[in-house]
């Protein structure tokens, strides 16, 4: 009866072992982030009425400063209160900003007019 037992106790430490490896192959070392640093917030699930179709957003918005980090798997950012979202977010939602480069050129759209109206 304890042969059977061991058996089984070693039959499942083996699978739990292999579990956890099929586990981690997909899980990545998380940036780590501290107060006041800039990140930008991922668009993905995220519903805005202004834009209706997924398609033609950007990925991320921002830069948003991190007022606090919860724990390891949260921050707290400095959000507008229009956009409705709560300002906890987890990591996985944030990726650290990067300024644009020397040759790449930051242009603010201009307004199109149409019949006579500024949009």
């Amino acid at each position: 009866m304890r042969r059977v037992q061991e058996e089984a106790g070693a039959s499942l430490r083996k699978t739990q072992e292999e579990m956890k490896q099929q586990a981690d192959r997909e899980r990545r070392e998380v940036e780590t982030q501290k107060k006041g640093d800039k990140v930008m917030l991922s668009m993905k699930d995220l519903v805005f009425r202004e834009r209706p179709t997924k398609k033609l957003i950007e990925r991320y918005m921002g830069p948003y400063v991190i007022e606090e980090v919860v724990s390891k798997n949260m921050v707290k950012l400095r959000l507008l209160i229009s956009m409705r979202i709560h300002l906890m977010v987890n990591v996985s939602r944030v990726v650290k900003y990067r300024k644009p480069g020397k040759r790449q050129k930051v242009e603010n759209p201009k307004p199109v007019k149409v019949d006579g109206v500024e949009e």
